[in-house]
């Protein structure tokens, strides 16, 4: 669902929506399977799997296989005694080359978003915490970026040396395969919109901050340029990061994965590939989804994967530059802020984290290939990269900081949001009211001071466990 009408400084207004429900296959339509093996990949059940479909790609490292069978043959698979899940491989939604001049936006312009998650204040050059994303990188699965990259961001800040392009997946469009390049032709914008608010961005040539503007972006395209994909290349493009770190190539940066984006399913694949990362020290971030009362989106209510739901302001709308001008009161108050009506709510058998930002942010975004412009957008692909951001500032300030941790600090620390309801100014002109209850908002409103604040003891027993020097 896309929504827009004309705002002041010439921006779009844009809802996104990236999760789309499955539809059911008739028992002869031909589809894409993912299956994960309760034993190691052997040439034997590769044989004995291409009877019943053809064989697209093997992932070994997490014991995976992608086929392309009928869809009356997904039964007969899972029932394969070799076999721990089969799934049919799930949907998944979400020039010029200026450089820009500054190598970082930590002196730049706060903005209300990241008022309100405490990284910064009213004005320029007013960061409120004390770390930036140094030595860490974010890994953001999306679409990519725009031809336009470098005109949004400072060229230090990509790590294109890794970046990355997956693509194919869904069975009847083929096998994954890695496709050179491709992530810096995006026509989406998707992928730059959400990096944007990690490192910030230049606003024809004024710079505007970001959560972590020092981290490392790797960007890895597993969307295609309509923001749609497949969870079998989102499991692929999981493993190539945490393969990055794992063989050392990364050095001993911590690594975040950012996701903004999701399905109506758990993918075995992907849940395979979540679980690898995990176990490899990977902290993932993901969007709750946009579907409102109908549930969350997967891979974000699986449980360990750290999972937004997007909130807004009460500030919004109420003046023309609202977006920079305004000030977030501090300390945080939750009766200023609301929960999106498009935000998942979390069902039985989901987990929701924390809530952050994704009601109308602005940044980067094109509807015409090479021609810069900027788009307030509003979704929870708007929300995780907050919360990636602040989990780069922890690993920062503790690098040995384990996904585990950085959920259990970032619930801890988050200022409760209590159901309730609000009158809303909207950008069409007039009110709306607003209303959530206790399935809306997890532990609550994040808040990035709060959570380093709250590392305090895992430096302290980390530094008092230092090996001693002779």
């Amino acid at each position: 669902m896309l929504k827009k009408s004309v705002i002041s400084l010439s921006l779009v207004l844009i809802l996104l929506v990236v999760s789309v429900p499955a539809m059911a296959a008739s028992p002869e339509a031909t589809i894409g399977v993912n299956v994960v093996l309760n034993t190691k990949v052997t040439d034997a059940i590769l044989a004995d799997l291409a009877t019943h479909g053809a064989i697209l790609d093997v992932v070994h490292k997490i014991q995976s296989i992608t086929l392309r069978a009928k869809a009356a043959e997904l039964d007969v698979i899972r029932a394969l005694p070799y076999v721990s899940t089969a799934n049919p491989d799930s949907e998944r939604t979400g020039a010029p080359i200026d450089t820009v001049a500054a190598t970082d936006f930590g002196d730049g312009l706060s903005t209300w978003d990241l008022d309100a998650i405490d990284i910064t204040d009213y004005g320029f050059d007013n960061r409120q915490v004390a770390y930036d994303g140094t030595g860490v990188y974010v890994a953001v699965l999306d679409t990519g970026l725009l031809d336009s990259w470098r005109q949004y961001f400072p060229e230090e800040r990509i790590a294109v040396e890794y970046a990355r392009c997956f693509g194919g997946g869904g069975g009847e469009m083929g096998w994954v395969s890695e496709q050179p390049n491709k992530w810096e032709h995006d026509q989406s914008s998707h992928g730059t919109h959400v990096t944007s608010t990690i490192i910030g961005y230049s606003l024809r040539g004024t710079p505007i901050n970001g959560v972590a503007p020092m981290v490392k972006i790797i960007p890895v395209k597993v969307l295609n340029q309509n923001g749609s994909g497949w969870s079998s290349v989102v499991a692929r493009g999981i493993t190539y990061i945490t393969d990055l770190k794992k063989d050392g190539l990364l050095g001993t940066s911590p690594v975040i994965i950012n996701m903004s984006l999701g399905g109506d399913e758990l993918d075995a694949m992907e849940k395979a590939a979540i679980d690898y990362a995990i176990a490899e020290g990977v902290i993932i971030v993901a969007s709750a989804g946009n579907e409102g009362e109908a549930g969350m989106g997967y891979p974000g209510a699986y449980e360990p994967v750290i999972s937004v739901a997007a909130s807004g302001w009460i500030g919004e709308w109420t003046a023309p530059t609202w977006w920079w001008s305004l000030n977030v009161s501090d300390p945080t108050n939750p009766d200023d802020f609301y929960i999106a009506d498009f935000s998942g709510r979390e069902l039985t058998g989901q987990d929701l984290d924390v809530a952050a930002p994704g009601s109308w942010v602005l940044g980067p975004y094109q509807l015409q290939s090479g021609k810069t412009s900027y788009y307030y957008l509003g979704g929870t692909s708007m929300a995780s990269p907050h919360v990636a951001g602040i989990a780069a500032l922890m690993a920062q300030k503790y690098p040995a900081l384990t996904a585990s941790q950085a959920e259990a600090i970032l619930e801890g620390s988050a200022i409760p949001l209590p159901p309730g309801s609000r009158e809303i100014r909207t950008p069409y002109g007039y009110n709306a009211t607003f209303s959530w209850g206790a399935d809306a908002t997890g532990a609550g409103l994040a808040d990035a001071d709060g959570a380093l604040d709250a590392l305090e003891e895992l430096t302290a027993k980390a530094a008092t466990h230092q090996p001693h020097k002779k």
